[in-house]
């Protein structure tokens, strides 16, 4: 009798952390490896491309303010060279315009520090859930389609079975964000974190009228949505597949 042989592990998912602050690289990793994954470090942004270079991981950290080269640049790097990549970036900068011109430029996250180990284990999660090997992540596109609506986001416009169905500045960057990451439920807090800004004077009820906004323009029902589903008590999500275009 052939003794039973036991499937290969699963290989654990292999992380770059950049940051320079020599704290964070010494205490963070343990804690992402206990739960995981492979951890490897840098101290900079062309100490990371160096990295990237000898070893591909999964996903990058990359903390934005940093010597030598900063982490916008790096993210710029990146994504003219691996477009797949996923990256998660880091900063202490809370200014929604800081946010907002990394989301475009094609992180896939954004985490303000300090920020807790377990939200961001629960980050790089999601991004792999979303993202695969050789596959460029919908955060670096230059335009999104599901179904007949489609955003072009170097012109900021949206356009449904084509016609231009116009929003506010906010409600688009709500409705690029959520199309960004199809089929992910975000609480009405994460969204005013990564859309509006610590810096917003704002409650949660700016992300609902932001979201009536968009249903009311793009035609959309509540009751039975197309795109922008109600998950009660959790928040809002993205429920059309989602493409580049």
């Amino acid at each position: 009798m052939t003794p039973s042989t036991a499937p290969p592990s699963p290989a654990r998912p292999r992380v770059l952390l950049v940051d320079d602050d020599a704290t964070i690289r010494e205490h963070l990793p343990p804690v992402l490896e206990r739960s995981g994954l492979r951890v490897d470090v840098a101290a900079d942004g062309a100490d990371a491309l160096r990295s990237i270079g000898r070893a591909q991981p999964d996903l990058v950290i990359l903390d934005v303010m940093m010597p030598v080269l900063d982490g916008r640049e790096t993210l710029r790097r990146i994504r003219a060279d691996h477009d797949w990549l996923p990256v998660i970036l880091l900063t202490q900068v809370g200014e929604s315009f800081e946010r907002a011109a990394a989301l475009d430029e094609g992180a896939d996250d954004y985490l303000n520090k300090p920020f807790d180990p377990h939200e961001l284990l629960a980050r790089i999660r999601a991004v792999l859930r979303r993202t695969a090997r050789g596959t460029a992540p919908l955060s670096a596109a230059g335009a999104l389609r599901a179904g007949p609506l489609r955003i072009d986001r170097p012109a900021r416009r949206v356009v449904l079975a084509g016609a231009e169905a116009p929003l506010t500045p906010r409600a688009f960057a709500l409705l690029e964000f959520l199309m960004s990451h199809p089929d992910e439920v975000f609480p009405r807090e994460r969204l005013l974190q990564t859309v509006w800004g610590f810096d917003a004077i704002v409650t949660t009820r700016a992300v609902d009228h932001r979201i009536a906004e968009i249903r009311r323009v793009l035609g959309d029902d509540a009751a039975a949505p197309t795109y922008l589903e109600t998950v009660p008590g959790a928040g809002y999500r993205f429920v059309h597949p989602v493409e580049r275009a």
